[in-house]
């Protein structure tokens, strides 16, 4: 006969829960279980840790090793019967939530010329980064955005979107990033399809781009009022060159080199309420240092090699690659190459962490800075 353990989590330590389970209390407890109730300290040391513990682990996903995987669902799911042919990234600590990291999902999706998915809309926030091919386009909300290798587009939360492969253009790999983990653990998911099943575009193409897009600059009487950026899609050319720029006048930060953030021009504040992204870039020969801080990223390589530790595990990374640095983790970037600058993209939630008081930030003080390799 198995006996039930209520005093599991206690600490002896002045200030938290330290009740020793006797054959009294464990009656209590049963009773109270019975009436749907339950003695908070028996659980306020678990549900109220001293900091951060993360179910998600550290982990890298090789382009090269997905790639053929990815193209290869072409032949096997028309996007009609996928409704979204993705390939999704599975965190071990993560897979009832389907979830990459903490409250984020994100995939590799893939479309041939021709091809397009049906409008939709959705309680979660979602991202797309371009990875290869041409001709690939997304529709939000009747703006339609053309989109190249490295680009980056939000579909905001409740706005009808689609997205599809010109004819003429290439197969088209992109990754997408949504917080639907999040939405669903807020009770709070609707889906529904377009009655058409596709929009109609009703503005020039790339408007957004050329109405919000320009640096330092926003358009007198275009009113915006949304939580989220009016400029759906940030362009890879004018970024890199920011960032270089930027390289050259300042020093940049000892832990993540050169980072810009993705954001709208109508606030200056993050592209959407609950998920942030940025581009950083590393310079040649590039040894950052470790810290560590509450919310969850997700980061593919758009250019160069290099590798991250992150809790003392080395990833060693190239181009496409996709990796995620778990809340509360360790966590250092280094560019291998002494001639080239290394880029990474990503996105994360701390919008949401940032807005519920939730950010903490740490240097790690030992080592130099450096973490001692674990595996």
């Amino acid at each position: 006969m198995n006996t039930v353990v209520y005093d599991a989590f206690r600490e002896d330590v002045i200030g938290r829960s330290n009740v020793r389970d006797t054959p009294e209390l464990v009656s209590y407890y049963k009773d109270l279980e019975r009436l749907g109730t339950a003695a908070l300290w028996t659980v306020a040391n678990k549900i109220e840790p001293w900091e951060p513990k993360s179910a998600s682990v550290p982990m890298l996903w090789r382009y090269r090793d997905l790639r053929e995987h990815v193209l290869k669902s072409v032949d096997l799911v028309t996007p009609e019967q996928a409704g979204r042919r993705v390939i999704y990234f599975e965190n071990p600590g993560r897979k009832e939530e389907a979830a990459a990291v903490g409250w984020l999902y994100s995939g590799l999706q893939v479309m041939h010329p021709g091809e397009n998915a049906s409008a939709h809309w959705h309680s979660s926030s979602a991202l797309r980064f371009i990875m290869e091919g041409r001709g690939a386009y997304t529709i939000v909300n009747g703006h339609k955005m053309t989109l190249g290798a490295n680009d980056f587009v939000i579909t905001p939360n409740g706005c009808w979107h689609e997205h599809g492969v010109e004819e003429g253009g290439l197969p088209c790999i992109w990754q997408d990033g949504l917080d639907i983990p999040l939405a669903n653990a807020m009770e709070a998911g609707f889906y529904g399809v377009h009655p058409d099943l596709h929009q109609a575009i009703g503005y020039p193409v790339d408007d957004a781009v050329s109405i919000w897009g320009a640096p330092g600059l926003t358009p007198q009487g275009v009113k915006w009022n949304q939580n989220y950026s009016p400029l759906f899609k940030y362009q890879w050319e004018p970024t890199y060159e920011a960032l270089v720029r930027y390289s050259k006048a300042a020093d940049g930060s000892p832990f993540d080199g050169h980072l810009m953030n993705y954001t709208n021009p109508s606030t200056g504040g993050p592209v959407m309420a609950t998920m942030g992204a940025s581009m950083q870039l590393l310079r040649p020969g590039f040894v950052g240092k470790a810290h560590r801080h509450t919310g969850s990223f997700l980061y593919q390589v758009a250019k160069g090699s290099g590798y991250s530790i992150i809790n003392g595990q080395r990833f060693d990374w190239q181009e496409h690659d996709v990796f995620c640095v778990p809340s509360w983790a360790w966590h250092e970037h280094v560019n291998t190459s002494q001639t080239d600058d290394a880029c990474l993209f990503c996105f994360n939630d701390l919008p949401a962490i940032q807005s519920m008081g939730f950010y903490r930030e740490e240097a790690l003080a030992d080592n130099s800075g450096h973490q001692p390799l674990t595996t």
